[in-house]
């Protein structure tokens, strides 16, 4: 893990709600740089919203960057490409699949690795973290309109850590122009931008100087907070936010209370969990009671017998979708981001967390799990999870062999 860097400010935003008005604060604020990555960017609703945010950003000179995944985005409309272009917005897609081959191009095992981040860095001095996608809470694209939003966390730093996250963001940017330019037979221009990756961008991050974040929408804005920026590639991070959480429950004595959308750990967070359980760790785990989709439902509940049998408490959160990458250890340990809990997070995207250690955003983010697990939360009993039909069980363990069998595909062990 990076070391932990002392903030100007630092602010938990819960939901779209909170995060959408933040972001595009500082949008709008911004004066030389706005960088954005996600897996999802739809313009519909707040989405629309943070679109024109960086279009307004773009028309009054800031250079704008926005890296989205080829699978989470769908391609902009006709109308937003023009505005987009128009105005200066630089676009990229991550990884898009082979034109005409559509999700067939999943087939091919190198076209997992995705772009799982969820980063915005602004002027380098403030950069946004978290779970949260550039989508409406109110709406999914696979389920429409939603009764209640789902629940998700960022994270909002001011200070040493923004600039730290915007090289890495830049360092991808330009290896995904230099895969374009390569692509497209442009060798020159290819070893250019490669150039420019290692080399171009890193004195950008040196004597830029602005004010701390003003307090906005979300949690109080904590001065002096520690907190550390830890990335998952597969390159030279390859297992960095497993190892994370495996060293936090390693050190736990009290309380550990985890929320995570797709809950399929590895062995060794498994063990790492179980253990802290049976020292006497008050172990808690929110996860998703919705169906979503079949693999990560599916494949989640092979994993909770031994953990129910060592007396981890599970809930299921039932409001709407839980879709938060968050925990709290010890009240003061916390992280918030983008990585699930499961293999395709762990071993094969581009993931971001970022660790705080403070006991006043520890203890802020605690209450607000608490109030979801005791407003939203189904605990699951281990005798009803024991008895549950046949049918289940089949489907779960297909789904569970099927996502192991996909991992050692693409080369990974689990």
């Amino acid at each position: 893990m990076n070391p932990l860097h002392r903030s100007e400010a630092l602010q938990l935003l819960q939901g779209g709600q909170q995060y959408f008005p933040a972001l595009i604060s500082a949008i709008d604020g911004a004066s030389r740089w706005v960088q954005l990555e996600t897996y999802i960017f739809d313009v519909h609703l707040a989405g629309g919203d943070v679109a024109e945010a960086l279009v307004r950003a773009a028309l009054r000179g800031v250079r704008v960057e926005v890296l989205v995944d080829g699978i989470g985005s769908d391609p902009l409309s006709p109308v937003w490409q023009q505005k987009m272009t128009e105005a200066g917005v630089k676009w990229c897609v991550y990884s898009p699949l082979a034109a005409g081959l559509g999700g067939l191009g999943l087939l091919v095992p190198d076209r997992w690795r995705r772009l799982h981040r969820k980063l915005c860095v602004v002027d380098q001095r403030t950069v946004f973290c978290g779970g949260i996608n550039v989508l409406d809470d109110f709406y999914d694209p696979n389920h429409g309109e939603l009764q209640a939003p789902r629940f998700d966390f960022a994270v909002a730093v001011t200070g040493p850590l923004a600039a730290e996250a915007a090289e890495a963001m830049a360092l991808l940017w330009w290896r995904v122009q230099a895969g374009y330019s390569a692509r497209q037979n442009h060798l020159a221009a290819a070893w250019e931008k490669f150039k420019a990756a290692g080399y171009g961008r890193r004195t950008q991050a040196v004597g830029l100087s602005g004010q701390a974040a003003e307090a906005g929408p979300g949690g109080a804005v904590l001065p002096g907070a520690k907190a550390a920026l830890v990335l998952r590639d597969n390159l030279r991070n390859r297992s960095s936010i497993e190892k994370v959480y495996r060293q936090a429950v390693g050190k736990a004595r009290r309380e550990i209370l985890i929320a995570n959308a797709y809950f399929v750990p590895g062995g060794k967070l498994r063990r790492a969990l179980i253990r802290a359980a049976r020292r006497g760790v008050t172990v808690t785990l929110l996860l998703q009671g919705k169906y979503e989709y079949f693999m990560q439902y599916h494949a989640a509940r092979p994993v909770y017998g031994a953990l129910l049998a060592a007396g981890v408490e599970i809930y299921e959160y039932e409001a709407s979708f839980l879709h938060a990458k968050v925990a709290v250890i010890d009240g003061h340990w916390a992280t918030v981001g983008s990585s699930n809990l499961d293999p395709l997070s762990l071993l094969l995207a581009h993931e971001a967390n970022v660790v705080i250690e403070d006991k006043v955003f520890a203890g802020e983010l605690r209450d607000s799990l608490c109030a979801a697990i005791a407003g939203h939360g189904r605990l699951l009993d281990p005798v009803a999870y024991s008895q549950r039909p046949w049918r289940q069980r089949i489907l779960d363990h297909f789904a569970h062999a099927l996502m192991r069998l996909a991992i050692f595909v693409a080369g990974q062990r689990y």
